[in-house]
C-alpha cells in the first residue's frame, strides 16, 4: 500500500523537528539532524539552513509495516503558503503539529481550514508537553471549539471505544455489554477518519523523541489508500523544479503506471519522458517505471503546469485557494537586459505559480504578486545565488481586483483588412470569491467549436484590466451567445481582438466596482483593552461580531481590510505587552473601503491601456476603421 503523509504547522511549532524523527523511528535515516543545527535531512537548501525555517515542501521516503510512505515536509511561515498548499493537494493523510505551549495561532487555522476544504483526513500531534507552559486539556478543549468538536485525543485504541460507540448502534450494544474489541474500534476509526468524522490526537516532545512511535503507530493502522495502477495513467503536477538547465516536473500518480519512454499528450503535441525519479530529500533514485499513489518527479516534460491534470490530455489547472493580496515591482540596475530578467522570473515563476510575474511593456518594469516581504527577502536571495543577479524591490502595494454590479452583453468585432471575427458576450455578475466563469450558449451553425474553444481560451489565458484602476477582473461570468467568423480571413488572433473588445466593451456598459483584500481577524487580550481593540478596527474600516467577554479576557472577531490591518500585529503587541494573541487570515476580496483614494492614486488611463481597447474594428471599401464602444452593438453583423 502507498501512503503520502504530509506534515503541517504553524512556523516554529516543530514540525520538521517531528518530520525528522519520524524518518528516524523508520530508519529512514541513520542519525537525526536538527533545525537550530542546520543539518534536519528536508531542510537541505542553504536558505533554509541559514534562516532555520522550511521555504519548500520536500519528501522523505520510508517503508514501515509493508507500506510504502512518502513524507512530505512543508513550510509553515505564510509567506510561502502556497507551496504548502500544492503539496496538501497531493496528500493522502495529513499530520497537524500543534505547539501545546503556544496553542492555536494564525497559521493552524489557515492549515485546518485548507486541509478541510481539500478533504484530507487529519491526524493532530500535540507537541512540547515536556516545554512549561504546555497545557493539554485546554489546548484540546479550543481545538474541540473552534477546529472540530470530533477531535479524540488518545493513548491507545480503547481511549476510542466509548467515541466509536456513540456513532455506530451496532458498537454501542458491544460497548454495553463489554464484548467491543480493539479490532472493532480499529475498523470504525479507520472510516471514520477516512470520512473526516474522527481527527486523532496525541500528545509528545518531537525534540526528545518522546510520542513520536506510539503516535505513527497509530497512524499506521488508522490509515488506507486504494489505488488502481491498471487504470489508465493519470496524475497531478505538484510543482516544478529545475536541476542546472533540466526542467524536474513532479507528479502525483491517481491512476495507472508511467514507464520511461512513454508519451503524454498536451493538446495539440505530445511530450516524452526521459527519466523518473524517486526523492529521498535532495537525494533521488533513477526507475524505470512508477504507479499510482506515487509521488515522484520525471525529466523530458515542458509543457504542463503545477496543478494540471495529465494522462491521456492535459487538462487546465485548478484554482488554488491561498492567492497574494500584495504586489512589488522589480528595481534592476545592471547590465543585463530586462527581458533576460524577465526570463529568469518567468523560470521561478514556473516553480512559484502564485508570483504571477507582470511585464509592462510601457515602462519595461516587472512586477510580482507576493504574500509578504519575507518572501522578497528569499526571491532576492535565489537570485543571487542561483543567477548571480542583485534585484531590489519596491515597498509592496496591495493587489486590487475589480467586478461588475450588473448584467451586460459585450461586443467585440475586429474586421481590419484581410481579417474577421466577431464576438457576443453576456456578462453577469458572479458570486463573491467566484473569479472567472465560462458558459456556451452559442450554436454550431453560428461558430465553429474549434473557435467557440479558442473565445474560452483568450478569457482564461490572462488576468484582464478593469476600467478603474488597471487591475484584473474577477467574480464575473461569461456566457458566449454567438460570434462570427469569415471562412477565408479568420485565424485564431482574431478572436483573441474580438474576444478582449467585447469584454471591454461590456465593461464600459456595466457598472463597475473596486474591490480589495480582506482579513478575518481574531484578537485576544485582557478585559482592559477591549475598547482599543474595537477602536482600531473601526479606525480600519472594519466590522467585528459582539466580543465574548470573560473576568480575565476578551475575544474580538470579524473582518477588516488588508490594507489598514497589514502591520497590526507590531501595534498588538506592544500595547499588549506580548501578552494578546492576534490571527490574521486571508478572507476573499470585498468592495474596498476607499476606492476613490485608490482610484486617483493609480491613475490609471483606461482610453490608454496599450493592450485593451473597447473599440470595434469594421471594415468598409477595402480599409479597417474604427468605431467607438457606444456605437459597436448597432453595427454588429449578428444581430
Amino acid at each position: 500500500m502507498r501512503k503520502t503523509i504530509g506534515v503541517l504547522a504553524h512556523v516554529d511549532a516543530g514540525k520538521t523537528t517531528f518530520s525528522e524523527q519520524l524518518l528516524y523511528y523508520t530508519n529512514s535515516i541513520q542519525s537525526l539532524g536538527r533545525v537550530d543545527h542546520q543539518d534536519a535531512f528536508l531542510d537541505n537548501h542553504e536558505l533554509e539552513k541559514a534562516r532555520g525555517i522550511t521555504i519548500f515542501a520536500e519528501q522523505g521516503l520510508f517503508e514501515y509495516g509493508g507500506d510504502t510512505y512518502t513524507l512530505i515536509d512543508t513550510p509553515g511561515h505564510v509567506d510561502f503558503s502556497p507551496e504548502m498548499e500544492r503539496a496538501i493537494r497531493a496528500m493522502d493523510y495529513a499530520v497537524l503539529i500543534i505547539s501545546a505551549v503556544e496553542g492555536i495561532q494564525g497559521h493552524t487555522e489557515t492549515v485546518w481550514r485548507l486541509l478541510r476544504e481539500y478533504h484530507v483526513p487529519t491526524f493532530l500531534f500535540l507537541n512540547k508537553i515536556d516545554r512549561e507552559g504546555a497545557d493539554i486539556h485546554t489546548l484540546l478543549a479550543s481545538l474541540q471549539r473552534e477546529f472540530s468538536p470530533d477531535i479524540l485525543l488518545v493513548k491507545e485504541l480503547k481511549d476510542a471505544a466509548e467515541f466509536v460507540a456513540e456513532r455506530n448502534e451496532a458498537l454501542f450494544e458491544q460497548f454495553m455489554d463489554e464484548s467491543l474489541t480493539e479490532q472493532d474500534i480499529e475498523q470504525a476509526l479507520i472510516s471514520l477518519v477516512n470520512q473526516e468524522e474522527a481527527f486523532i490526537a496525541m500528545s509528545g516532545a518531537a525534540l526528545k523523541g518522546i510520542g513520536i512511535g506510539e503516535f505513527f503507530t497509530m497512524l499506521h493502522s488508522l490509515t488506507r489508500t486504494h489505488y488502481d495502477s491498471t487504470s489508465p495513467f493519470q496524475a497531478e503536477v505538484v510543482k516544478i523544479r529545475h536541476d542546472g538547465d533540466q526542467r524536474l516536473t513532479f507528479l502525483k500518480a491517481l491512476a495507472g503506471t508511467l514507464t520511461v519512454r512513454d508519451e503524454l499528450v498536451f493538446g495539440d503535441h505530445s511530450e516524452k519522458v526521459t527519466e523518473i525519479r524517486l526523492y529521498n530529500g535532495n537525494r533521488f533514485t533513477s526507475v524505470p517505471s512508477v504507479q499510482a499513489g506515487q509521488l515522484f518527479a520525471v525529466k523530458g516534460l515542458t509543457s504542463p503546469e503545477a496543478g494540471y491534470l495529465i494522462g491521456n490530455s492535459m487538462e487546465k489547472a485548478k484554482t488554488y485557494k491561498l492567492i497574494p493580496t500584495l504586489q512589488a515591482k522589480v528595481v534592476y540596475n545592471g547590465i543585463v537586459h530586462m527581458k533576460e530578467v524577465l526570463q529568469l522570473f518567468r523560470l521561478l515563476e514556473a516553480e512559484e505559480p502564485s508570483l504571477s510575474v507582470l511585464w509592462q511593456e510601457a515602462t519595461q518594469s516587472i512586477h510580482v504578486h507576493i504574500m509578504g516581504v519575507i518572501q522578497l527577502e528569499i526571491l532576492r536571495e535565489i537570485l543571487l545565488t542561483r543567477f548571480s543577479l542583485e534585484v531590489q524591490f519596491e515597498d509592496p502595494e496591495i493587489l486590487y481586483r475589480e467586478t461588475i454590479a450588473t448584467t451586460v452583453t459585450g461586443y467585440g468585432h475586429f474586421e481590419p483588412l484581410k481579417h474577421y471575427a466577431e464576438v457576443h458576450l453576456l456578462m453577469e455578475p458572479g458570486p463573491r470569491g467566484s473569479g472567472i466563469t465560462f458558459a456556451n450558449a452559442c450554436h454550431a451553425d453560428d461558430l465553429t467549436v474549434g473557435h467557440q474553444r479558442l473565445i474560452e481560451h483568450h478569457l482564461f489565458e490572462r488576468d484582464h484590466h478593469g476600467l478603474l484602476t488597471g487591475s484584473p477582473v474577477t467574480d464575473i461570468r461569461f456566457t458566449l451567445l454567438t460570434g462570427a467568423a469569415h471562412n477565408k480571413h479568420t485565424d485564431g488572433g482574431d478572436f483573441r481582438e474580438a474576444t478582449f473588445r467585447a469584454l471591454r466593451q461590456g465593461l464600459e456598459q456595466a457598472e463597475n466596482i473596486l474591490l480589495e483584500p480582506y482579513y478575518q481577524f481574531k484578537m485576544k487580550a485582557s478585559s482592559d483593552h477591549i475598547g482599543r481593540m474595537m477602536t482600531d478596527v473601526q479606525q480600519a474600516a472594519g466590522t467585528f461580531d459582539p466580543p465574548e467577554m470573560t473576568e480575565n479576557y476578551a475575544l474580538l472577531t470579524g473582518r477588516v481590510p488588508v490594507a489598514t490591518f497589514m502591520n497590526y500585529s507590531t501595534q498588538f503587541a506592544a500595547y499588549t505587552n506580548g501578552k494578546g494573541a492576534i490571527t490574521l487570515t486571508f478572507d476573499g476580496y470585498d468592495v474596498c473601503h476607499n476606492t476613490d483614494e485608490v482610484i486617483e492614486r493609480i491613475g490609471y488611463n483606461k482610453d490608454a491601456d496599450p493592450e485593451y481597447s473597447s473599440s470595434s474594428i469594421f471594415c468598409a471599401k477595402g480599409k479597417g476603421y474604427s468605431v467607438p464602444w457606444y456605437e459597436a452593438r448597432s453595427m454588429m453583423h449578428k444581430l
